[in-house]
């Protein structure tokens, strides 16, 4: 049962006129939160949009305004050392978070909390989307919702129920991704051929918005040059120097 619901995974983004209420939101929230920990720091916090103003303003600075129009709920995810700052502090202890370490620690944290999330969420018949564009604009985002020293949003999710439902794209065969004892580079070309004809069948027959597409054409027109960039000096700006 659970298999079956991991692989129906598909990303909603237009939702029925349903609202969660905050029992609903608090019970996938906690439900969340028995995901796994690097040394149990927990270092994760969640924003719960419900001013519409913000809720449009979210839309905007990550260029998916149509998502939050009609989502049930609108989350933040935000890696959290603030927190651990203050627990520092309890015990007249300065927190160290100035590393790469701590911003990989944080990442995979939220990361791990938000698939539980996303997992209870579809459990129970909801729709979600991640939202990465939240990066585009971290700054003002970080002013939008008062996030302080210490704390970074990495992505949003929309959920609700599904007003549409895609189609399940095909993933990388396990043999591409699955290595055994070593790594093994050579297979990937005879493997990445094949999955570009089972990209192309799924692009040209899914139930909308077809296209001519694969796999290997759509990754190299998307990480032909750096993205982002800006974030490294926005990660400086909340403490975090990547020492």
């Amino acid at each position: 049962m659970v298999q079956k619901l991991l692989r129906a995974h598909a990303s909603v983004r237009k939702y029925k006129d349903y609202t969660l209420s905050k029992e609903e939101v608090s019970e996938l929230v906690e439900t969340a939160q028995h995901a796994a920990s690097s040394h149990f720091v927990q270092a994760y916090s969640v924003i719960w949009i419900t001013d519409d103003s913000k809720k449009e303003e979210l839309g905007r600075l990550s260029n998916n305004p149509k998502q939050f129009e009609t989502a049930g709920a609108a989350l933040l995810f935000c890696a959290d050392f603030h927190r651990l700052q203050v627990a520092g502090k309890l015990h007249d202890t300065e927190i160290i978070i100035d590393t790469t370490e701590n911003v990989l620690v944080g990442t995979v944290d939220v990361a791990l909390f938000a698939q539980n999330l996303v997992i209870a969420a579809e459990s129970k018949g909801y729709g979600i989307c991640f939202i990465g564009g939240v990066r585009n604009e971290p700054n003002e985002i970080s002013h939008l919702f008062d996030l302080p020293e210490g704390v970074f949003p990495l992505f949003a999710i929309t959920l609700g129920v599904p007003d549409q439902q895609n189609d399940v794209k095909p993933r990388l065969p396990v043999s591409a991704v699955l290595h055994e004892n070593a790594y093994d580079s050579v297979k990937y070309n005879k493997l990445l051929k094949e999955y570009d004809q089972t990209m192309e069948d799924y692009y040209t027959s899914r139930g909308s918005n077809q296209k001519a597409a694969n796999w290997t054409k759509s990754m190299a027109d998307f990480l032909d040059q750096p993205r982002r960039t800006h974030m490294k000096e926005f990660l400086a700006s909340k403490g975090f120097h990547l020492k």
